[in-house]
């Protein structure tokens, strides 16, 4: 199936906001992912009944593991298919094999893709493995790889303790593309748990950038729990500022954030929109 390349959900000013961010607070993080999940099914259908291609840039962690599991229900109960579906995931650790644990591939794997119809050759994640010295034009790569397949339709997020949407860490600029980073202390000690040990955490990880991100024409942001709620009022009402870089998404046409009473739980009634 062809895909055809469309602009990105419009921006304003960089530095400033838009008012295409919503927030809706949700009656639970399931109920949530399926929101999400039954636009995501909606999407795909529609782009394959215009015999195109649906571009979708995907994330890891716990919050997106509902939608992944919904998506694979939708799959097998209701004869969703993914045979136009194109996938980029956000990031990847860095140095990493795609068979080691913690691993995205085997995340992702694991989650969705051992489970649907996807077209293999349509599934991007950014290698662990590339050499060094590669790095830099294997990311420029990917970033134009996004822009062939027509641009990503719909990005997953999710957030950081640390304001960080993919692996932008403070300090990440509006302009930024997919490259290697550093990762940020606090970053690597929320993956303790994973790696078993601080010591055994990657310093690096390669990541798509915020302009990469911000290209997309909408994005669907899922935040739940309590530990998440300062961060989140401060990247909805606060300054847009490089010190959080889920700020910039104040910039774009069509950001909808999804939340469960506990990460709403910081925010004002005037950035509280649609309860559901």
């Amino acid at each position: 199936m062809s895909s055809t390349l469309e602009s990105p959900s419009p921006l304003n000013n960089p530095s400033q906001r838009t008012s295409g961010l919503s927030v809706l607070r949700m009656a639970s993080a399931g109920e949530a992912s399926r929101r999400v999940a039954r636009e995501i099914g909606s999407l795909i259908r529609h782009r394959a009944s215009q015999h195109r291609n649906c571009v979708l840039g995907l994330a890891t962690g716990s919050t997106p593991v509902r939608v992944y599991r919904e998506l694979v229900r939708m799959h097998r109960e209701e004869g969703l298919s993914f045979h136009n579906v194109v996938t980029f995931n956000l990031d990847e650790y860095y140095p990493i094999k795609p068979d080691a644990a913690q691993s995205y591939v085997r995340f992702m794997n694991h989650h969705l893709f051992d489970h649907i119809d996807i077209v293999r050759a349509n599934v991007h994640i950014p290698r662990g493995t590339i050499e060094l010295e590669a790095v830099p034009g294997y990311c420029r790569d990917y970033d134009e790889l996004i822009a062939s397949s027509g641009g990503i339709d719909l990005q997953l997020l999710g957030i950081g303790r640390t304001g960080h949407i993919g692996f932008n860490e403070p300090g990440a600029t509006r302009d930024t593309r997919t490259r290697m980073v550093k990762l940020d202390d606090l970053t690597r000690l929320d993956a303790v748990k994973d790696f078993g040990g601080i010591e055994h955490v990657p310093l690096l990880a390669i990541t798509m950038g915020v302009d990469s991100i911000l290209q997309s024409r909408r994005i669907r942001l899922l935040a739940f729990g309590e530990h998440k709620a300062d961060i989140v009022q401060r990247a909805i009402e606060g300054p847009i500022s490089s010190t959080i870089p889920a700020t910039y998404l104040q910039t774009h046409g069509d950001v909808q954030y999804l939340l469960d009473d506990a990460a709403a739980d910081c925010l004002s009634s005037s950035a509280l929109g649609e309860s559901v």
